[in-house]
């Protein structure tokens, strides 16, 4: 941005400080101001237009600290951008485009695009058929996403939410989508660890963190999902297909209320401004999968998550956020107590468009496995008869049993698609039944290791084409013996 003085020279109109809520000061003056127009201080900080009125107009402050009554304010007659390009890959800043560390102008992208920009219509859209592979079984067996879904992952704190979303990151760079992390609120320490951990695995130049601490203004706060999607946007109008994290909307949503009340706005439910369903849904639905005229198709898929208070989905942002996604993924604190990771119940749990996107193959496999899941809990109610139980019924448990240690994965481990089918055939034919519990997590890291190799990945790729869940358990049956091998 200019100075002050060169604005008040371009444009000629001024006004001045009246009250200060901070973060909003109330101006008088400025009588051809517009909605979201960017204002400039004499003292050189920067501020947004929120309300207009015929005496006043409601300016949301950028800066740390308030600015002072009567000081003077001058019209920018732009909206408020952010710099763009890919120079940004790899780089952490603010909603504003500046360094997040220390709030410096960066060398780099001249181009600019605004914040709030139009959602793209029916007519640019496609339908979602692509897969989005996540590396995380439970999810891509059971909880099929698509590439340009919206989905909605939900749960208490300290479920493992951030560590699942971490895995479907470093799978999706692998993939070649970049990945937008938008830090709402976030302490410095959560954000440095976030950074810390794409670095490790090698992935920051895929990633763009856009960050928001909580000691910095309402306003800073609540524009940092905008400045991530406008990025989203440019990226996928350059033919890529990207991921975009909003950590988390419910801290959105409860500092756009303080600026609300603070702006005398009349408050609904749990104090939440009316316009608050409107807020997160025009941000949502600029996800989606788009036509592209070099490319086909090209997609932004979301994934806004939302922190509840002890499993409660019926939460006013909750259930908003619920209505606007195509689904969602519900991390359970009494799963998580139990010991399995990702703590997801998956009866709780919804997928809109997921499975339009699976093949048949993947399809059968998934109502088989669901279907299975259902009956297998039913049986572990009569589990404490012991030696009474039919054989059948041990049967239906110890194979569930061992699909519940295959859905069990650590956060950093990616499986395959390859892997996860050829695992699953095996616990399917109760070819694991009467060996340990860790002959799994090995078996599984010897398929890893296995599709790491290129002349092994292609007998693993050619073992499981098939179009039937019947002939795929007839190929794993007949290599039984040489995959069992891996254990020993």
């Amino acid at each position: 941005m200019k100075s002050y003085q060169y604005y008040l020279k371009r444009i000629g109109e001024y006004g001045y400080v009246r009250e200060v809520h901070y973060p909003i000061a109330e101006v008088a003056g400025l009588p051809h101001v517009r909605a979201q127009e960017i204002v400039i201080f004499e003292d050189g900080k920067l501020g947004e237009v929120f309300t207009l009125d015929k005496n006043k107009t409601e300016i949301l402050l950028f800066s740390k600290e308030p600015v002072k009554v009567g000081l003077q304010v001058a019209r920018t007659d732009s909206a408020i951008s952010i710099p763009i390009g890919k120079k940004l890959l790899g780089e952490m800043i603010n909603p504003l485009g500046l360094s997040s560390i220390d709030g410096s102008e960066r060398e780099g992208p001249e181009e600019r695009v605004e914040l709030d920009l139009g959602v793209k219509g029916i007519a640019d859209r496609k339908r979602i058929r692509r897969p989005f592979s996540t590396g995380i079984s439970l999810v891509d067996i059971l909880m099929p996403l698509g590439k340009g879904q919206r989905q909605l992952v939900i749960g208490d704190r300290k479920t493992g939410k951030s560590s699942f979303l971490l895995s479907i990151i470093k799978n999706q760079i692998l993939d070649g989508s970049i990945i937008v992390y938008a830090a709402i609120g976030k302490k410095k320490s959560d954000i440095k660890k976030l950074q810390e951990f794409f670095q490790k695995e090698g992935i920051i130049s895929s990633t763009i963190i856009v960050a928001s601490y909580p000691s910095e203004s309402p306003s800073l706060i609540f524009l940092t999902p905008y400045a991530a999607m406008s990025i989203a946007e440019y990226f996928r109008d350059q033919g890529t297909d990207v991921v975009v994290v909003f950590d988390d909307l419910s801290t959105h949503a409860k500092f756009y209320r303080e600026v609300a009340l603070l702006g005398g706005r009349f408050p609904g439910r749990d104090s939440y401004p009316g316009d608050i369903f409107f807020i997160h849904a025009r941000l949502l639905e600029r996800a989606g999968n788009f036509k592209h005229p070099g490319k086909g198709e090209v997609s932004i898929t979301a994934l806004p998550v939302v922190e509840i208070v002890e499993g409660d989905l019926t939460g006013f942002i909750a259930t908003n956020i619920m209505g606007m996604t195509d689904g969602h993924i519900f991390f359970d604190s009494d799963v998580y107590y139990k010991g399995r990771r990702p703590a997801i119940n998956i009866s709780l749990s919804v997928t809109r468009v997921g499975r339009q996107t699976q093949t048949p193959l993947k399809r059968e496999i998934n109502r088989e496995v669901t279907a299975f899941l259902a009956n297998f809990e039913k049986m572990q109610t009569y589990s404490h008869f012991g030696a009474e139980l039919s054989d059948k019924v041990k049967s239906i448990l110890k194979t569930g049993q061992k699909l519940q240690i295959f859905f069990d994965q650590h956060y950093i481990l990616i499986v395959p698609e390859e892997v996860q089918l050829i695992l699953l055939a095996l616990i399917w034919l109760q070819a694991l039944n009467d060996l340990p519990d860790e002959t799994i997590p090995v078996l599984r890291t010897g398929l890893i290791g296995w599709y790491q190799d290129k002349n092994k990945q292609k007998i693993l790729k050619e073992l499981v084409k098939a179009d039937t869940f019947h002939e795929l358990l007839l190929k794993v049956a007949r290599n039984k013996e040489e995959l069992l091998k891996l254990i020993s």
